[in-house]
């Protein structure tokens, strides 16, 4: 992979690859990876076809984002088998299921499966920072780029990409091999990522709890499917995994470090009230600083570098956070000693902490107004999520929870709201769902509500019932399917709605 690590020599050695081949692009999607991946594609000398279940209208903005681009053909509102078994590779968007009969037509028929991410990640001059877990990966992704971006002295830039929704397969000839990369993952873009012999050179795990699975099956596959960003790790890589975690179940291959709110002496990043303890066999700047040869990344048969040279030291670092929640300060934790470990000027990271702004839609206070708190926490799509956000809020809290449930089990849930909500605003599928177990609580505190209508009727319903002091919480456990496009459009109606009442209250 010598050639592509000259970015101004990327294209070339691209299109050496990618010229003439026939690919099929399954899920041109809403977001971006989908626009992304065809012009890239297309402009390496791919013939591209893309396919897709919805429908021109619904897809109106990512066909407008190519209209410059020479697409073979868009097939829409179906999927004919002959994309399929005409195809050199298949390309297929995240949410689709490896198992998927017309993927598995498709390599009977002899084509290679790739993804937006994997395509990335094959050509990828740069080291990576790999991040994934069940909750809290955005957050921590996205601290670990701000904290590596104030904190690194050496010029080398940082880029942000992955799940959390910027492609970077645009930004690839910018890329240099002396960079770093952070990637949010998720499991299913791990899932595809496995077969690959994805090597990131740090992966940090946020946490672990049941997800997905609608689309996994089994907690097995889904931790599988997490567990991926560790299997191809080598000694001089290094993973940040969560104090809770048995190393026993997570098999990591690299110099383990870890993170967590009490600090019993481990190599890692722990808390004691507000400070931050860094300690271990901290490996010297240089295995971090020297980077592998290019697109060793992704490929573990590319001689590594030197290996760690192990040095005992430890870091106190008082760091006020105004992130709210013990879940937030072990985002804080793991993003740390990432940062930590590529070599970051410790001294930074109490100012860079601070001025992290947080992300939208992820436990951020939209307003206050009349005695009342409005917090958007629609990023929450588990029961752990909402769990945490109820733990920190304490009493006086009215949720608005429920959609659908990926196939999680919201028994916890229920019994924490029970316990902690002043009254439960309950939505989608799973209204019925909770209603049923959060009344089944012996101790409970917590009214519930289900909501038939739409949203804006039950945000008014819900802060109807609120009196001053009350916190209105949008922390729903759930996916967003039904009355909303996704998480983020959720979020947004939220704040349009609090908007909206203070403007007329």
């Amino acid at each position: 992979m010598s050639e592509n690590s000259d970015p101004e020599k990327l294209t070339d050695f691209v299109r050496s690859e990618w010229r003439g081949r026939n690919v099929t692009v399954m899920g041109l999607g809403r977001f971006g990876g989908g626009v992304a991946v065809v012009r890239f594609l297309v402009e390496a000398g791919a013939t591209v076809s893309v396919t897709d279940l919805a429908s021109h209208s619904q897809l109106q903005t990512s066909l407008d984002a190519l209209s410059d681009v020479k697409v073979a053909e868009y097939v829409l509102e179906e999927h004919p088998a002959r994309l399929f078994t005409d195809c050199d590779t298949l390309v297929v968007n995240p949410a689709v299921r490896p198992n998927h009969e017309l993927v598995e037509l498709a390599v009977a028929s002899g084509a290679e499966v790739s993804s937006e991410i994997e395509l990335f990640c094959r050509y990828c001059p740069a080291e990576i920072i790999g991040v994934t877990g069940s909750n809290g990966k955005s957050t921590t992704a996205s601290l670990t780029h701000h904290l590596l971006q104030r904190g690194m002295q050496d010029g080398r830039r940082v880029w942000l990409g992955g799940n959390i929704g910027v492609s970077l397969l645009p930004h690839l000839n910018a890329v240099s091999q002396q960079d770093v990369v952070v990637l949010e993952l998720s499991s299913f873009q791990l899932t595809r990522l496995v077969s690959r012999r994805f090597r990131p050179r740090i992966a940090v795990i946020t946490n672990f709890s049941a997800n997905h699975l609608d689309w996994h099956g089994t907690v097995e596959s889904y931790q599988a499917a997490k567990r991926g960003l560790l299997a191809a790790q080598q000694r001089d890589d290094a993973a940040v995994l969560p104090d809770s975690f048995d190393l026993t179940d997570w098999k990591p291959r690299g110099s383990v470090l870890r993170f967590g709110l009490m600090d019993e002496g481990e190599d890692g990043a722990h808390w004691e009230d507000d400070v931050l303890i860094l300690r271990g066999r901290k490996p010297p700047e240089t295995w971090f600083a020297s980077p592998r040869s290019a697109g060793s990344a992704s490929r573990p048969d590319t001689p590594a570098g030197p290996g760690p040279v192990r040095v005992e030291e430890a870091v106190r670092i008082p760091i006020p956070t105004t992130l709210y929640g013990a879940h937030n300060r072990k985002n804080v934790a793991a993003a740390a000693c990432a940062a930590w470990l590529w070599g970051v000027d410790v001294s930074t990271l109490p100012s860079s902490v601070r001025s992290f702004p947080g992300l939208p839609h992820r436990f951020s206070c939209v307003a206050e107004h009349n005695g009342r708190r409005f917090i958007d926490d629609s990023i929450a799509t588990t029961p752990d999520s909402v769990i945490a956000a109820l733990e920190t809020l304490g009493s006086s809290v009215i949720i608005l929870a429920g959609g659908y449930d990926k196939g999680a089990c919201l028994s916890e849930m229920a019994k924490v709201i029970a316990r902690k909500a002043k009254a439960a605003f309950l939505m989608g599928q799973t209204a019925s769902i909770l209603e049923e177990a959060i009344l089944s609580e012996p101790d409970r505190s917590c009214r519930t509500v289900q909501c038939g209508r739409d949203f804006n009727d039950t945000f008014l319903q819900a802060v109807a019932l609120s009196e001053p002091g009350d916190i209105v919480l949008l922390s729903p456990g759930c996916a967003s399917f039904g009355w909303f496009r996704d998480f983020r459009d959720r979020g947004e109606q939220f704040t349009a709605l609090v908007n909206q009442w203070m403007s007329e209250s």
